[in-house]
């Protein structure tokens, strides 16, 4: 590891030196959460606008807020330098950078970062201790390559994920923003802390990669693994024609949703009959065992849907959990501010933003380690000077390096 000028707190990545050379979300994601555990993050901007990251809240597909939630969660705890990469002297001080750092994360396009000198074959030459971790959409080779990807595109839509949810009858749906981003971003994480942990064997950094699309497929694992056999299942029909009634969604008295999986059906079936007060549909010859169930599912979800509305959900989950049947909620995000298990998991915590008091914490926790609450994210270019400085510039470079435009015009 580097040294840092954050002093050491006890954290995994204390003194840890991290390049977030990348937009959006998916790559950040990965900075996001080393930055939680005590890596210095530096997150490397345009000096006009800086991150699109910055202003994504204000597209229709947001929630609206005057909090901008967004970059505030995928940024926290950076630094933030503003670098022009199209001018030789701000490349200049991304290499000085570079020979000090211990991972740098990009997705800028390949096409892109050759044009401003960044790609893997420029940075990783400049210290071979570097984890070069490189975020695509569709991988760094093949007739795709050079595509630009989103996870709207390449993670939901190529990979087959909105189109195996599919309704039948219906036209496939739209993700909220930043659903695969996030997932791909812990993938991507995790392979930099692959890299990191084969580093201490070897002495060696590594190139690290990573694409929306692999991510897609991979999160759709079982019906991609089943195409490549040639098994595929037709869109999904409706919750009143389903192919099984007992893994299947219905409306309560209160108007929620309550998702039923009866999936150890010997167990729980007649457990389920019982709790329902229909033992008769034991002996029915329709739903006598597994296969007779699927052939006759929509005659026994028309059974079911008067049955669990005239009850409450919170009623319906008490009785079913007291014979141990698993059922969900099918939750609404409005519900989530007061989701006492969110906060017991671990999922939502305190924050020391004062703009935005609580916040997601990233999916995974180490029994040895507290994670400080989150911070702010950084205003554009705010570190810049300090960081130039720690890498050993002088004033009069750093006004220099003004005056030719490093940290734009």
């Amino acid at each position: 590891m580097s040294d840092s000028p954050i002093p050491s707190s006890g954290l995994p990545l204390a003194g840890m030196k991290v390049l977030d050379v990348s937009s959006f979300i998916a790559a950040p994601v990965a900075a996001t959460v080393m930055a939680d555990y005590g890596a210095d993050v530096v997150k490397i901007e345009p000096p006009v606008g800086g991150d699109p990251n910055r202003t994504l809240g204000t597209i229709a597909s947001y929630p609206k807020s005057p909090i901008n939630y967004s970059w505030e969660m995928d940024s926290r705890g950076k630094r933030s330098v503003a670098l022009d990469l199209v001018t030789e002297a701000g490349q200049g001080v991304l290499y000085r950078l570079a020979t000090t750092a211990d991972v740098f994360i990009t997705n800028y396009p390949l096409a892109v970062r050759a044009k401003l000198k960044m790609g893997h074959d420029v940075i990783r030459p400049l210290n071979t201790r570097l984890i070069y971790a490189s975020f695509t959409g569709y991988g760094e080779s093949g007739p795709d390559m050079n595509l630009p990807g989103f996870d709207s595109t390449a993670f939901f839509a190529r990979s087959g994920l909105l189109d195996c949810n599919r309704y039948e009858g219906q036209p496939p749906g739209v993700a909220m923003p930043g659903q695969g981003d996030r997932v791909s971003g812990m993938t991507l994480f995790g392979a930099i802390m692959l890299a990191l942990f084969m580093r201490e064997r070897t002495g060696q950094g590594d190139l690290v990669t990573s694409n929306l699309y692999a991510n897609g497929l991979w999160s759709n694992g079982v019906g991609a693994q089943a195409a490549l056999l040639g098994a595929f299942l037709p869109p999904r029909p409706p919750h009143d024609r389903p192919r099984n009634a007992i893994t299947n969604i219905y409306q309560t008295k209160d108007e929620r949703w309550i998702q039923l999986t009866i999936v150890m059906e010997d167990r729980h079936w007649p457990l389920f009959a019982d709790l329902i007060d229909r033992r008769d549909l034991l002996t029915d010859p329709r739903f006598g065992s597994t296969a007779e169930r699927r052939k006759n599912a929509t005659a026994l979800a028309a059974i079911l849907a008067p049955i669990f509305a005239a009850d409450t959900y919170v009623s319906w989950r008490t009785r079913l959990l007291s014979k141990g049947i698993p059922n969900g909620l099918i939750g609404r995000l409005q519900d989530l501010p007061d989701d006492a298990q969110a906060v017991a998991a671990g999922a939502v915590v305190e924050t020391a933003n004062p703009v935005m008091p609580r916040g997601l914490a990233a999916p995974f926790k180490l029994a040895s380690t507290t994670v400080p609450p989150h911070k702010s994210a950084p205003a554009l270019g705010a570190d810049t000077e300090a960081v130039l400085q720690e890498a050993g510039y002088g004033a009069r470079q750093i006004e220099t390096l003004k005056k030719v435009g490093a940290f734009g015009t």
